[in-house]
């Protein structure tokens, strides 16, 4: 029979740089490039003004994790509840939302009444169990 290796670990990212991992290392060296363009493409107070939030904002999808999952994911999962919400409320009265028109719901019916339990002596009980093992044989006597 062959033995196959099972990966374990596969939700933990390879670090290459110490703690920095390849996804963290590649977001950064972006930035680091896109910083450098915008320094020999514009002027020095521009550049100021643009690089250091675009920076920061790399920073911060690289290295901040929320409930566990990177930056990026939570971002991502906020602008689809935004854009298209997965609250669902259910109106009792309308039903399942394709009728329109106020509906009147029945009153519940009353409660069933309950019928009151005679005491079961020694003497019934053993007409009941000789009832039973007959199989519904045994007629008891009244």
């Amino acid at each position: 029979m062959n033995q196959f290796v099972v990966p374990q670990f596969i939700d933990v990212e390879d670090k290459i740089l110490g703690p920095i991992t390849v996804r963290q290392f590649v977001i950064m060296l972006v930035a680091g490039l896109l910083d450098f363009i915008f320094y020999k493409l514009l002027d020095f107070g521009l550049f100021l003004i643009i690089a250091i939030p675009f920076t920061l904002a790399a920073g911060v999808i690289a290295f901040i994790k929320i409930n566990g999952q990177g930056f990026h994911l939570f971002l991502l999962n906020f602008l689809q509840t935004m854009r298209k919400p997965a609250t669902r409320v259910w109106n009792k009265v309308l039903g399942s939302g394709a009728i329109k028109e106020k509906m009147e719901a029945p009153p519940p019916p009353p409660p069933p009444p309950t019928p009151k339990k005679e005491f079961v002596g020694r003497s019934k009980l053993s007409e009941l169990s000789l009832l039973v093992n007959t199989g519904g044989r045994y007629v008891p006597e009244e």
